[in-house]
């Protein structure tokens, strides 16, 4: 029997979507973006969670996208329960504002793969200029790691997870990490920041996301970690205990000021066709802090940031990918390591612990 997910020339295997949106205008919006894009099949479209539910179930699609603001049930329950009974990859879509910024991150907690931002005025327009980051989304979704979601406790994951470290003063101030990361980031970037010591280097870092959603996710990671998040206004000290995290308007890069290091934004054009961008970010550490660094590429699409880590291992830097097999998608941290940019693969769980390692911390970390 063949596969209804080949190609009609029996290539490569055709991703099946079902779009859930209770409007009927994005539904087919979605729908012609999708199907045009050629190796993309809308095999189902549903008003609502509970139309969805039967309709997932009855076509058993690769990629579901789903709306938040949901009639008969809500989105993210929806998606709550999605991923406790049948894990399937989700692209959620969520309106560009504050309220809508924070259920799309609540949603990755939950197990969404990614998010589209949607405008509240001029859909059509939108959804449009948009198209080619909502088919990429979904074919980076099509191929990425979903498990099934347990409810656990939350808010007893921060302050007990990692001993204090005994990092030297010097190290503290002279060393610094540079993180970069894209789908799937944000729970990696969770992973990693909620162990790391209040007295840690200071911490640079870009991840790919709307500029109304990297103010929202700063403040949640503030809420959970040791040390201090902030998204980056430009021309701040970078000191130990501090995280940086690039708006979404701008890039990030690291500078030097006497004796300082302090951040810089740039609204330089894209680079990789994005902005912030992770090589952006590297390449001013490879330049500015040299051995100094260590630069971290976490779970992502594309290549951003692979170039680089090249130049920041060629400069001196100690440098981590994420391992393929906790990533939620390997496209970033693949290409770092095959253009030899990496000094070490780790899991995700094991980073914040191998990072203190190669700052010369010499306390363990509680797991």
């Amino acid at each position: 029997m063949t596969d209804p997910r080949q190609s009609s020339g029996g290539g490569a295997r055709r991703v099946r979507v079902v779009v859930v949106d209770d409007s009927a205008l994005v539904r087919a919006l979605m729908k012609e973006i999708l199907e045009q894009a050629g190796d993309i099949d809308v095999v189902g479209q549903a008003s609502d969670p509970i139309v969805a539910r039967e309709v997932i179930r009855s076509t058993s699609p690769d990629v579901v996208t789903l709306d938040v603001e949901m009639p008969r049930m809500d989105g993210l329950e929806f998606l709550s329960r999605l991923m406790r009974l049948k894990p399937t990859p989700v692209v959620m879509v969520s309106s560009l504002t504050q309220r809508g910024s924070e259920v799309a991150l609540k949603a990755l907690e939950l197990g969404a793969v990614d998010f589209v931002a949607k405008p509240r005025i001029g859909i059509q327009e939108g959804l449009t200029d948009a198209s080619r980051e909502l088919v990429a989304k979904v074919r980076a979704a099509a191929g990425a790691k979903v498990a099934r979601r347990v409810a656990s406790a939350t808010g007893t994951q921060n302050a007990d997870v990692v001993l204090p470290s005994a990092i030297s003063r010097v190290a503290a101030t002279e060393k610094l990490i540079i993180m970069g990361a894209s789908t799937g980031g944000t729970e990696a970037l969770k992973e990693v920041l909620r162990r790391m010591p209040a007295d840690c280097p200071g911490i640079l870092i870009t991840q790919h996301m709307p500029e109304t959603f990297t103010k929202s996710f700063a403040q949640r990671l503030d809420s959970l970690c040791r040390i201090r998040v902030v998204e980056a206004q430009g021309g701040e000290r970078v000191l130990p205990g501090h995280a940086f995290l690039a708006p979404g308007h701008s890039h990030l890069l690291l500078r030097r000021s006497g004796a300082n290091y302090v951040t810089e934004l740039s609204d330089a054009p894209p680079v990789n066709r994005h902005r912030p961008s992770v090589d952006v970010l590297f390449r001013s550490a490879a330049n500015v802090a040299g051995r100094n660094a260590i630069g971290v590429i976490l779970t992502g699409m594309g290549k951003d940031g692979a170039a680089g880590m090249l130049e920041m291992r060629s400069a001196g830097a100690h440098t981590f990918a994420q391992d393929e097999a906790t990533c939620v998608v390997f496209g970033m941290p693949r290409e770092a390591i095959a253009v030899g940019a990496v000094d070490e693969v780790v899991p995700i769980q094991d980073m914040t612990a191998r990072i203190l390692a190669a700052l010369g911390s010499d306390r363990a970390i509680r797991v």
